[in-house]
């Protein structure tokens, strides 16, 4: 069963980035592995344009995903269609509505190359 295996604890820095400050463990389906984001790893969580009805919408919603998402993008440790895939998954594990986590998964399958 896909679920979170501990909880967020970070650090807020001047620079808007967040630093976790304990690992982050992520059990998925999909990939069939546990993922471990380690402590000391930086995010800005969910990086949502600063379009008024988009950040309106999906800016802090996804918290613990983006998390997973972040780190699998900065060490391309799987392909980026699976760490889009990986991402739905926990977005919908960590109860975020069908109409959202498509439109966020969307968007990442849209505009996910130019951070991958």
């Amino acid at each position: 069963m896909s679920q979170f295996l501990t909880s967020l604890q970070v650090s807020h820095h001047s620079d808007g980035n967040w630093t976790l400050m304990e690992p982050l463990m992520y059990e998925s389906n999909i990939a069939k592995e546990v993922f471990t984001v380690p402590s000391g790893f930086s995010t800005d969580f969910d990086s949502v344009p600063r379009l008024p009805l988009a950040y309106l919408l999906f800016s802090g919603v996804v918290i613990e995903p983006a998390v997973i998402h972040d780190y699998l993008y900065a060490t391309g440790s799987t392909s980026r269609r699976l760490a889009d895939a990986v991402f739905l998954e926990a977005m919908e594990v960590y109860g975020i509505t069908t109409w959202r986590r498509r439109a966020m998964w969307l968007a990442v399958r849209m505009l996910g190359w130019l951070f991958f």
